[in-house]
Order: C-alpha cells, then sequence, then structure tokens
C-alpha cells in the first residue's frame, strides 16, 4: 500500500529525472496525485519501455502517465499480466494502446486481476462479443471486480426469471446478451434485488407478458430501483393524471419513465411541461415526453415555435425521440413549411 502522507517527506529524484526524460509534465502530476512522486520505489522507465512496446510513441507515454500517475508505482510483472489480459479481447496491440490511453485507470488497476480474468472467460463463454466485453473493460470495469460467481449468480438469476416470466429457452441467450450489453451495471445488482422488483411489478398486477415488455423497455434499468420507490413513482403519476389503476398500469408500459424516474425528476419535468402551457392532458396522451429534460424539451419548443408550429394545441409526439428522431420530425416540419401551395385546377395568369 502507498502512503499518502505528503508531509516531511521528499520527492523521489530518480522518479523526476525518468519522467523528465520522457517529457511529462510534473506539474500535472504534483496538482493531481503528489504522493506518487513520494514513493521510494517506482518503476516509470519499465512501464514506459512496455507501452513502448505495444507501439505508444513519446506522447501517447507521457499523455497515459500524466493522466494516470499512479501506473508507474506498478511492477512490469503486474502491467504484463494486463496486457496478456486484455489482449484476450483486443483484436492487437494497436487497440490496446488507444484503449489504455483512453481508459488508463480501467486498465491500470491491477488489484483485481483474477477476478477480471474469469469473469472475461465467463462472458466470453456466455458468448458476448469481445467488442462488448471491451467497451464493458472501460466504461463499467466495477463488474470484472466481482468475484464470477457472483456474476453467474445474477445472470442465473435473470435467466430464471426470464422463463419463470413465460419468455422461450431459444430467445433466452439474445435476451440476456441484450440485457447485458445495454446495462452491464446489472451486475452489481444482488440476485435478491432483482427478484424483489420482479415481485412487486406482479403485485401491482403486471402480467408476466407485461412484466418481460417492461424489462427490455428499461434496458435492466428495473433492477436498480427499489419497491419504495417505484411505488411513490406510480402513486405520484395516479395523483397528477387522475387515473385508475388500469390505466396507469397502461401509461407506465407505454413509458416506463413512469416507474424509473423518481417523484422529485418527475415532478420537475412537469413542471418545466406545464409552464410552456402544455396541459396535463397532452402528457397523459403522450407520457413519453416526461423521459426528455427540462432544458430538451425547452429547446425543442423553441426550434419548433420558430417554424410557427404551436406545441400547446399541437401533438407532443414531435417533441419525442432522441436528438436523431428529432432532427427528422423538424426536417419534416420545415420543408412542409417551405414548400409552396400548389392548386392545380386554379387558371394559370399569363401575361400576353
Amino acid at each position: 500500500s502507498y502512503t499518502t502522507d505528503t508531509k516531511s517527506r521528499e520527492e523521489n529524484k530518480k522518479t523526476l529525472e525518468s519522467l523528465y526524460s520522457l517529457s511529462v509534465d510534473i506539474t500535472k502530476i504534483r496538482r493531481l496525485k503528489e504522493w506518487v512522486l513520494l514513493q521510494d520505489v517506482a518503476y516509470v522507465k519499465e512501464i514506459a519501455g512496455i507501452l513502448q512496446e505495444m507501439g505508444a510513441d513519446e506522447t501517447t507515454v507521457a499523455n497515459i502517465i500524466e493522466r494516470c500517475p499512479e501506473l508507474i508505482l506498478h511492477t512490469p510483472a503486474e502491467i504484463n499480466a494486463q496486457r496478456a489480459l486484455w489482449q484476450l479481447v483486443c483484436q492487437n496491440e494497436k487497440q490496446l494502446i488507444k484503449l489504455i490511453e483512453q481508459f488508463p485507470e480501467s486498465f491500470f488497476t491491477t488489484e483485481y486481476h483474477q477476478n477480471q480474468k474469469a469473469n472475461i472467460l465467463f462472458f466470453q463463454e456466455l458468448g458476448l462479443k469481445n467488442n462488448i466485453i471491451t467497451r464493458f473493460l472501460t466504461s463499467a470495469p466495477n463488474i470484472f471486480y466481482n468475484p464470477v460467481e457472483k456474476n453467474k449468480n445474477v445472470i442465473e438469476t435473470l435467466q430464471r426469471s426470464y422463463l419463470n416470466l413465460g419468455g422461450s429457452e431459444a430467445n433466452m441467450k439474445i435476451w440476456i446478451l441484450k440485457l447485458l450489453s445495454q446495462n452491464p451495471f446489472i451486475l452489481l445488482n444482488t440476485s435478491t434485488t432483482i427478484q424483489e422488483n420482479l415481485e412487486f411489478l406482479q403485485r401491482n398486477d403486471f402480467t408476466d407478458q407485461e412484466v418481460l415488455q417492461l424489462l427490455s423497455k428499461l434496458k435492466g434499468f428495473i433492477f436498480q430501483l427499489n419497491s419504495t420507490t417505484m411505488q411513490q413513482s406510480m402513486l405520484f403519476s395516479k395523483n397528477v393524471f387522475k387515473c385508475s389503476d388500469q390505466e396507469l398500469k397502461k401509461l407506465v408500459l407505454k413509458c416506463p419513465a413512469l416507474l424509473y424516474y423518481s417523484v422529485p425528476v418527475l415532478e420537475e419535468r412537469l413542471e418545466g411541461l406545464l409552464k410552456e402551457g402544455i396541459s396535463i392532458a397532452q402528457i397523459r396522451e403522450t407520457p413519453m415526453v416526461l423521459e426528455l429534460t427540462t432544458q430538451i424539451v425547452q429547446y425543442r419548443i423553441k426550434k419548433l415555435s420558430a417554424l410557427g408550429y404551436d406545441i400547446k394545441s399541437g401533438n407532443l409526439e414531435s417533441l419525442n425521440g432522441t436528438k436523431k428522431d428529432f432532427e427528422v420530425t423538424y426536417g419534416k416540419i420545415q420543408s412542409k413549411k417551405e414548400r409552396p401551395i400548389f392548386n392545380p385546377v386554379a387558371p394559370l395568369h399569363i401575361e400576353d
């Protein structure tokens, strides 16, 4: 373990000289993690050598060290072991060095090496493609720190739940892989949480088929919730839209955000829409608009208003969707507005 006590300790001159020789900006390291420079042992030249062997030029090496200075405290053996491990899923060393430059912290976390290896092999057996596993290693590294048994346990619970809800054995693998690739963080939950959340939906009269539909729509986010917050959000929506339990269920299936977002978030978004002159009836008709932040809604309304499109009297569908969806809708409204109205039966006035 490294000491972070910076008092009465001097920077390691040998470390400084090695860093200078690699054109590393030492002021950045002092600002970021000065304690690294105080350690008695560092492997600056050795680690730089490994990175260069993998194809990194001087600028790249300096950039990586500045981003993650503690990497120089790892032994060359540890780094070579990580290199071999990541090569299991990287196409080549060129791709690997690119990933290390973008996500140095993920690569240089070597404490969980055995767990990382076991999980990579497990994900490959499961059928996840290497490019998805690489994405997990960089964007969700925590899931590799779990013992592989824990991840297997969560996957088995999901598989069992899918079959219990009427999903077919033939589609199960595709469903699991899709769920994982959309949201790998479901692996940070416990099997108990997954079970409790599914039971909550069933207690609220969602049929097995509807629960499966929700799981797919929510991309696994439902497993990061708990029954208390889901209950509160549903109650809030029921009061706002003044609807029966059956109508509420239909709204949730149409817009799972009503289940996923907490009451304060729903409140803020609702308030933002009402301030723009949009009615509760309009929102109830197109609840998916609550998936958008207030800022996005304001921006889109402003753009549509500039085209003379009145959102208060129109349909909220035009506000919906991703950025790309909105741009398509906006383009259609714009071209409609610009197109001259031509009446084929009107007499033509031609000058003599």
